[in-house]
């Protein structure tokens, strides 16, 4: 990757003398932040599509200036302390429109309500949350596939290598995120995220809960090269206590001169976490992790269910490269910010057409019960359940997992699960020392749902 040349002030004087002067129209037409798509492009991208027979360098100077007149400064970074700075480009402000109808607290009530009495969506919910903790776990290296990694959550069962574990630890610092929404950020915080994350997976690899001692710590790309080399380890605990601060500040005032959407300061809290590295291993994890913390502080609850890792792991090269950009664009945010916001947008449309389907399938499959004259025989759970298994949602129930998902006693849900055994629409087999259900192979019984 090739890093944006140094900009000298007066190479703009060059643009009245020749040859450049034959060519101003084009140069000047350079003079914008974003390129003719709207992309807001690196220089190691530009350079390959600006007209021939134009100074790279003086069009960069050009794109440079266009953008630095409209930077806002976002917070301080690293040691000695620089801005980073963004612009508030296109495709973050359709994100943020996107995110404040569709993923609020209000709007996932909204859902909930219009799903009806079923449970459906309340289980698929509960399934969403996994996703994230298994795409985080895999994104950081975990060679568990995704479907052990469901068996073993709905299942609770205990992880047998340390990919598994790394899944649990993932698990359990979303589920200690959203537990710990309404306090302030402080260092005993990150501190107390990275312990629940990593503790148990290698202890004297992650060192968890405490932050690294020494320099050593550097992030490599996939051939080896060096592409960040974190602050000093010396006064990490200062500086996490400076973002601490920002985070802890109101900024979504709208009537405030220095207004930011939680969302911007969420994708900063994430790009600064990574960026300080201030452990020797897991600062990924945490970043994210605090990435949906900020998001269920103020109040976007969907978040709970939108797995941001399942698209930065399935384009690993561009998440890292949108730290790379920034870091050597003198700390623009903007190359971050527009890549989460990309990935954000792609998961919470994604979210709610999930919604749109679970809906239409649940009256769907109530109408059909209702025609086969099962409906009157099964209870709010075993419709729920059996709708459930019939969508494909999930092909295995334990008491266990019935439990959670459905908020009711093991009683109730053995008696549930037992019941639908006995009307033939459920069998079961035992599995070590607990039983599982699924539904009936033998059973006639087909809808048209799709």
């Amino acid at each position: 990757m090739k890093s944006p040349p140094a900009i000298d002030p007066s190479l703009f004087e060059a643009l009245g003398q020749s040859p450049h002067k034959e060519k101003l129209v084009d140069y000047l037409a350079l003079l914008k932040p974003l390129d003719d798509q709207g992309r807001y492009l690196p220089f190691d991208d530009l350079r390959f599509r600006w007209p021939p027979g134009l100074d790279p360098t003086l069009c960069w100077a050009l794109v440079k200036k266009a953008r630095v007149a409209q930077y806002v400064r976002l917070l301080p970074l690293g040691e000695p302390s620089q801005w980073g700075q963004f612009v508030l480009t296109p495709l973050a402000q359709k994100t943020l429109s996107t995110v404040d109808r569709q993923a609020t607290t209000a709007a996932l009530e909204y859902m909930t309500h219009h799903i009806g009495e079923t449970a459906h969506f309340s289980y698929l919910l509960n399934d969403l949350i996994e996703d994230e903790a298994i795409s985080s776990s895999q994104l950081e290296g975990a060679a568990t596939t995704t479907l052990v990694a469901k068996d073993m959550l709905k299942r609770n069962r205990l992880p047998r290598t340390p990919d598994e574990r790394m899944v649990i630890g993932n698990y359990k610092m979303m589920i200690f995120a959203w537990e710990k929404r309404h306090e302030p950020l402080s260092v005993e915080l990150i501190r107390q995220l990275h312990r629940v994350g990593v503790e148990g997976i290698d202890d004297s690899l992650y060192s968890p809960g405490l932050f690294r001692s020494n320099d050593q710590v550097v992030v490599q790309d996939g051939e080896g090269n060096t592409v960040h080399t974190p602050p000093p380890a010396a006064g990490i605990s200062a500086r996490l206590n400076g973002l601490a601060t920002w985070i802890n500040q109101p900024h979504d005032d709208p009537l405030r001169a220095d207004y930011v959407h939680p969302m911007i300061k969420a994708i900063a809290l994430h790009f600064a976490l990574g960026y300080e590295h201030p452990f020797r291993d897991g600062n990924g994890r945490v970043a994210r992790a605090l990435f949906y913390w900020f998001m269920f502080k103020n109040d976007f609850s969907a978040f709970r269910y939108i797995a941001i890792s399942i698209l930065l792991r399935n384009a690993p090269v561009k998440y890292g490269r949108s730290y790379v950009h920034t870091e050597s664009d003198g700390l623009d945010l903007t190359y971050f910010i527009d890549y989460q916001c990309s990935v954000i947008l792609r998961a919470v449309t994604g979210f709610t057409a999930a919604y749109q389907k679970s809906r239409v399938y649940a009256e769907g499959f109530d109408r059909w019960l209702e025609e086969s004259g099962l409906f009157k025989q099964l209870t709010e759970k075993q419709r729920t359940l059996f709708q459930i298994a019939k969508s494909g949602m999930a092909k295995e129930f334990t008491a266990v997992n019935v439990k959670e998902n459905l908020n009711c006693s093991y009683n109730t849900a053995a008696t549930t699960l037992n019941g639908l055994v006995e009307l033939k629409l459920f069998e079961k087999k035992k599995m070590g020392r607990e039983w599982v259900f699924f539904l009936s192979g033998s059973s006639h019984i087909e809808t048209d749902q799709t």
